[in-house]
């Protein structure tokens, strides 16, 4: 039985958060879910398992205190009534029932919210217009608001404290309302909430000393507060005077939670930001106060944890990414399990569910957001059904994952992949321009193969149909994955380039990954518009080739701005060089030069260039899918009982629906399900009136 490296016992300190007790250092810090007030049955689910897997502190996300702000069209918490407390009751009580204290991150949003459910005017600390560009403006607080706002944040700790949280937080920073009041290129109000230091914080302590007056008592009062008061001239967070704001107010709350305030550096991609890459700027935190600490940098190396907190750096290892990638990964740590942590890749895709006001997901966890609504659980699966043999046939996420998971279910599978190299897109991205943590989805999943005698791989077994019925399998599951299109089909080009482009001088991303490099001045034309046209670009152009990056897109790599890489990488291309055309679409390309057109005009244009990069669309590589089908229809000797496809080769997505589609169809094989109503509807508590 695996035994915890000593070195790891200071992670599993309890320590004390005012009148309450941590079980360990271990700290799920405040983190959206996409699921809020509208799903508290699947966020009970959430933190829940988080629970259960370790973690000490288990927080909400932020958490509206007045319906003078609400998150619409967000999906994030509130706790404006009894129905509220009901609704965080879930989530207290499953993280009580495994030892672990909750925590309630009250919000008030100021000017980046608009009010759209409740109609209420947004008020901010001056009249200043919509942090997200809406046409709305926020107007000014006056003293009487201020009174208001007071009460309102009061009655949400006492309501918090009903619903059996154990941490209550005040949330200063994120350029939400009370970070705006600390902020001086903001603040300009001429009374005593304005001005000067001392007048700028003053709100800030008044409600810390009166939440500790509502319910210090029994809960904990902690801060969210960023050092650092924006970006410098290169973007690189500065302090400005945060830390004599924090200095002043240090021993005021029982926690400090220490943040940057752009997302961007905070929770940047592992393509920008390496693990542990705050602590620069939170090194001086500490030497300021006695209290608590905490504060994140996706960790997930358990030296690097116990680095920090022996480094004095901080109390508690601050985890929201890591958390999701892995719930149980303080156990994991705890019982010498280090190389089963599913370790966090970076990708940011958890975090696209706020942004895009859809339920959280996850690359590395398909079972995120799962446990209520499916069942699912990150570490137990159902024992076989059948004595059923199961062939998958490619070896790329979602083959990797169904043989995993179909293994761990008792079931013997035949993993037959056509190359020598494992992992498919994972393997060949992950060689990409800084993306080399995403080769964490292949290797986590070889790890636990080589533990499951009942999965053989075979490399290098590229199989026809033939082939598949002489191994005479029960099931088939077709994981052949897709490849990038030569013809511009793409979100806007849907007519194809008439004529083609010369198929010597025209490239994909298949090509580019696989060594083939074009020589001279390159067009990429990004018709995809997520992160990999950008690579791309960034690849070729770090070789010496001229690039002119063209998109119809109104943003390099337009969807990147919901993983919060959109500025960065539009960053990196133009220091590195790279020419940018956007708001155009390639009509035809001769070998010579590209004709492009504006999206807005039809305005067309001539661009010189020897080659072409089509990163457009895909199309599923499902040829062999439809062979087997036609063989189980005609009753072929050695037919399966059933094929289906999985991954990039049913739909082309991404790879958190890659690795998804694998593991929906292994926890399903044998399984009856409902085909009308497969997944549990989580609708909202009502008031009883």
């Amino acid at each position: 039985m695996p035994i915890r490296d000593a070195r790891y016992d200071i992670l599993f300190e309890p320590v004390k958060i005012g009148p309450v007790k941590a079980k360990n250092r271990f700290y799920q810090v405040p983190h959206c879910t996409g699921m809020g007030w509208s799903r508290p049955r699947m966020v009970a689910g959430v933190r829940g398992m988080k629970a259960e897997g370790g973690w000490g502190v288990i927080c909400t996300e932020y958490c509206s205190i007045h319906p003078s702000s609400d998150d619409i069209p967000f999906n994030s918490h509130s706790i404006w009534d009894q129905g509220d407390i009901r609704a965080h009751r879930l989530m207290t009580d499953k993280c009580h029932e495994h030892g672990a204290l909750a925590g309630v991150e009250l919000w008030v949003s100021g000017a980046e919210s608009v009010n759209y459910l409740t109609r209420e005017v947004p008020m901010d600390v001056v009249s200043m217009p919509n942090g997200n560009g809406e046409p709305y403006q926020a107007r000014a607080m006056d003293k009487s608001d201020i009174r208001e706002l007071r009460r309102w944040h009061r009655n949400a700790a006492l309501r918090a404290k009903e619903a059996g949280f154990d941490i209550v937080y005040i949330y200063a920073t994120h350029h939400y309302l009370l970070d705006n009041f600390l902020n001086p290129s903001i603040n300009t109000r001429t009374d005593e909430y304005g001005g000067s230091q001392e007048n700028r914080m003053r709100i800030v302590r008044e409600i810390i000393e009166e939440t500790r007056e509502a319910v210090g008592d029994s809960c904990a009062v902690a801060v969210r507060f960023s050092v650092d008061d924006g970006g410098g001239p290169d973007g690189t967070p500065v302090h400005a005077d945060r830390m004599e704001i924090f200095e002043a107010l240090s021993e005021l709350p029982d926690l400090w939670d220490i943040n940057i305030s752009d997302y961007s550096w905070e929770m940047g991609s592992s393509r920008f930001t390496q693990q542990g890459a705050l602590e620069s700027y939170l090194a001086e935190v500490k030497s300021k106060t006695t209290k608590p600490v905490v504060s994140v940098g996706r960790f997930t190396s358990p030296d690097a944890m116990a680095g920090q907190i022996r480094r004095g750096v901080l109390d508690f290892i601050g985890a929201a990414r890591p958390s999701i990638a892995d719930p149980f990964l303080p156990n994991k740590i705890k019982e010498g399990r280090i190389e089963d942590i599913r370790e966090c890749i970076g990708c940011n895709i958890c975090y696209t569910g706020d942004s895009k006001h859809y339920p959280l997901r996850c690359t590395q966890n398909p079972t995120m957001g799962e446990e209520w609504r499916r069942g699912w659980h990150p570490e137990q699966i159902a024992a076989k059904g059948s004595d059923a043999s199961i062939l998958v046939v490619g070896a790329g996420p979602a083959g990797l994952e169904a043989s995993m998971a179909l293994g761990q279910r008792g079931y013997p599978v035949m993993l037959a992949e056509a190359t020598r190299e494992l992992g498919g897109r994972v393997t060949l991205e992950s060689q990409l321009p800084g993306l080399a943590e995403w080769a964490r989805v292949r290797d986590y999943r070889l790890g636990q193969l080589a533990k499951l005698p009942e999965v053989q791989i075979f490399r290098e077994s590229r199989l026809a149909l033939a082939d598949i019925l002489a191994v005479q399998a029960d099931h088939v599951a077709i994981a052949t994955g897709a490849t990038w299109r030569r013809d511009g089909y793409g979100i806007d080009s849907t007519c194809l380039m008439d004529p083609l482009p010369p198929a010597e001088q025209t490239f994909t991303p298949d090509d580019i990954m696989a060594g083939k490099m074009p020589d001279g001045p390159t067009i990429v034309y990004d018709d995809d518009r997520f992160y990999l046209a950008g690579l791309i670009a960034e690849k070729l152009r770090m070789t010496g080739v001229d690039v002119t990056y063209i998109t119809p897109a109104p943003r390099v790599s337009n969807w990147s701005i919901n993983t919060t890489e959109q500025f960065r990488i539009h960053q990196r291309l133009a220091e590195l060089g790279v020419h940018i055309i956007l708001n155009h679409g390639v009509e035809g390309f001769d070998g010579n030069q590209a004709i492009i057109s504006c999206v807005y005009t039809e305005k067309e244009q001539a661009i010189v260039a020897d080659n072409l990069v089509l990163v457009t669309c895909r199309q599923p590589e499902d040829n062999l899918f439809n062979e087997v089908q036609s063989a189980i229809e005609q009753k072929l000797k050695g037919a399966p009982l059933t094929v289906k496809r999985i991954g990039d080769a049913d739909a082309p997505a991404i790879i958190a629906a890659a690795v998804y589609s694998g593991h929906k169809y292994a926890r399903e094989l044998d399984v009856e399900v409902d085909r009308d109503n497969p997944i549990k509807y989580d609708r909202v508590f009502f008031n009883d009136e």
